[in-house]
Order: structure tokens, then sequence, then C-alpha cells
């Protein structure tokens, strides 16, 4: 699974790397709603919380599913605008440019957690569609009343929600952000002059690697691939390929992909101490290896000791070969590393290759 970027005849001159207010206040909020996503994080949300006023806290409520399953693509409006632009430098201008969205684009955009609507596909729309509007509500009462008032109201009166929104996003500006914001942004920019100068430099195969060992180029297929637990595909047709970083957005990698927007890759800004993730290939294939009662019981005698293929067939009553095979299942998923001891071969369990499998699968869910 993965999400595919065609780049069949982008220009070099339309790749651009650029932080993005707007889109850290959108990973603020999401961190802030789900603190357990982001445990690096947990003493910042805690303080930010605690000094929160009540009614901003109950106003964050009010349309949190906008940022809590990640965050809306209305965090990234440039996107959305016809031609493409960059982020702006301020959160005022950037939301400066969120007023420039249709109301068709906003609303779309904002029922996009909410009631699943097409995403990545030219599709009726909500504001023209009684169909759509019908479903629309429909799926936004099986999230709960809160999403039913909020998605009624976001049909009946786009612009009413639109200065709402705003007004919360200056508030949280005004409350936590700015003093965030002021302190990110310096490593935000450091890391995007030097994936710009990679993709000057060495070339956009190299930049894309420095964003993510997830994100792959395929230059004779002119098609960018990350690797996700999700399907999708855009194009950047006339349009442009931007990169923005995030300070707050580990383990999220994101690709705004929808229909008509310019291609956005969100990357978290990366740490040397963080080892690289795990393909969700690689990540399949490490817990098949585990579901198997035999190889199961393989890992709880090399947990303790090396073994060698003879003595694990006699503990556990089978064969050599068959034992082979079960060993040769968990070495191809990295799990086990063998070394010889004159004449025999010695196996014994990756301790701490198993003790990242928590982790790893919780990385790769939430990419």
């Amino acid at each position: 699974m993965s999400v595919d970027i065609d780049i069949t005849g982008l220009r070099r001159e339309r790749i651009a790397v650029v932080p993005s207010p707007l889109a850290e206040l959108g990973m603020a909020l999401h961190t802030l709603a789900e603190p357990g996503h982001h445990p690096g994080l947990q003493g910042w949300a805690t303080g930010v919380t605690a000094g929160l006023d009540a009614l901003l806290a109950d106003r964050m409520c009010e349309a949190d599913f906008l940022w809590r399953t990640t965050f809306s693509d209305l965090f990234l409006p440039c996107s959305g605008i016809a031609g493409g632009v960059l982020p702006a430098a301020t959160l005022t201008e950037e939301l400066d440019l969120l007023d420039r969205l249709s109301d068709e684009q906003f609303v779309d955009a904002a029922l996009e957690f909410t009631c699943a609507l097409t995403y990545d596909s030219q599709g009726p729309q909500a504001l023209s569609d009684p169909a759509v509007r019908g479903r629309a509500l429909e799926l936004a009462a099986s999230r709960g009343p809160q999403q039913v008032r909020f998605t009624k109201r976001l049909l009946e009166d786009p612009p009413s929600v639109r200065t709402w929104f705003r007004q919360f996003l200056e508030d949280c500006d005004e409350a936590f952000f700015a003093e965030t914001w002021a302190r990110l942004r310096h490593q935000l920019a450091a890391d995007a002059r030097h994936k710009t100068d990679l993709l000057r430099q060495k070339g956009l195969a190299e930049a894309l690697a420095a964003v993510s060992p997830m994100v792959t180029l395929d230059e004779e297929a002119g098609r960018i691939t990350v690797d996700k637990l999700t399907t999708g595909r855009t194009a950047t047709a006339d349009g442009g390929l931007l990169l923005v970083p995030t300070s707050l957005g580990r383990p999220h990698l994101m690709v705004l992909h929808r229909y008509r927007w310019q291609p956005v890759l969100h990357y978290p800004v990366g740490s040397p101490e963080w080892a690289a993730p795990p393909s969700v290939e690689q990540l399949t294939l490490r817990m098949s290896a585990l579901s198997h009662p035999v190889r199961m019981r393989l890992c709880r005698h090399l947990a303790r000791s090396a073994f060698t293929t003879g003595e694990l067939a006699k503990v556990q009553g089978m064969t050599a070969p068959e034992i082979s095979r079960h060993l040769g299942v968990l070495k191809k998923a990295g799990l086990i590393t063998t070394r010889r001891r004159g004449r025999y071969v010695l196996h014994q369990l990756d301790v701490s290759m198993v003790a990242r499998l928590g982790s790893d699968f919780l990385e790769g869910i939430l990419r």
C-alpha cells in the first residue's frame, strides 16, 4: 500500500520546501487532542492545556474532528488555490489564503473527517448536490450530535463557520501558538534550507530520501511513492510539489492528495537519534513471522541464549529441516541473528528489534 504522486513533466523550479505556520498550528491542535500519538510532546501538551482559558478549551471541542484524526487540509489552503501558491510567512497571511478558498472547497475539506466524502477523485459536492448533503448528514449522525450540529451549520451557512474558524485560530495563536511558533520556526527554516540545498545540488531523489526513508522516487516512471498503510494517488500536472516540514508531526508523514489540489508532503523534521521506521512490507513480515505458535516457542528459547538448529529441533520434538524453515522466516523478518562458532551455526533472537515492534507498529499505522 502506498500513496503515489505522478510528477511527469514537473519542473525543478516548481518544487518548494517551505514551513507553514498554519500547518504547524494544525499539528499543535492535533497534539493537544491526541497526546498519545506524540509521547515526546506530552510535557508541552500538558503545559499548554493547563494554561488554557476554559472558554477556549470548550471551543476546541466544538470542531476537534478537523484535527483529531490528523488534521484537515484546511490547514494547508495554499494547496487549493489555483495555480499553486506557497505557504505564507505569518499566520495572518496564511489565514488570508484560507479566505481565498471557495465555499465549496472549504466545505468539502471540512467534511473530510466528519463524513468521509470523495477525496482523491472527482465527485459531486455537498453544497450543490442534495444526495451528497443527505449522505453527509447521515454519516455525521453516526459520529455523534456534535458532528451533526457542525455539519448542518457548515451546509446551511458556510460563511459563518468560516468566520468562526478563523477567529478560533487567531485566539489559539494569542493563547499559546505564537510563543510555540517563535521557538520552532528557526528549526523549520533551517530544515527547509537544507532540503532546498539538497534539491539544487544533488537532485530530487536525495532531497526526498532526506525527508524520509519511506519516500522514494522512480525517475524513469516519473513517480514518487510514499510507503503508508493506505492507498491513494495524485499528480502534479501543471502545478508543483510542496514539501512542508513540521516539528510537532512525528510519527505522521502525510500526503495531501486531494483532487485538483497541489500535492503536499507534510513531513516530520528528523533527529539523529531516531531509528529509520520499517516499511509496511517489513512490518507485515515481522508481525506475520511471530504469529505462528512454533515460531513463538522458538523465540522463547532464542531470547535466552543462542542455539543450533539441532538443539532447537530436539527441544521442540521436530526435524531439523522443519526448524530451519521456521528460522528462515524469522531471519527474513530480521528478528534473529546468526553467527558461526567452529562448525556450528548459532541462532539468537534480536531482542532490541522485537522490543521495537510495538512502537514500530504504532508508527506504521499512524504514518
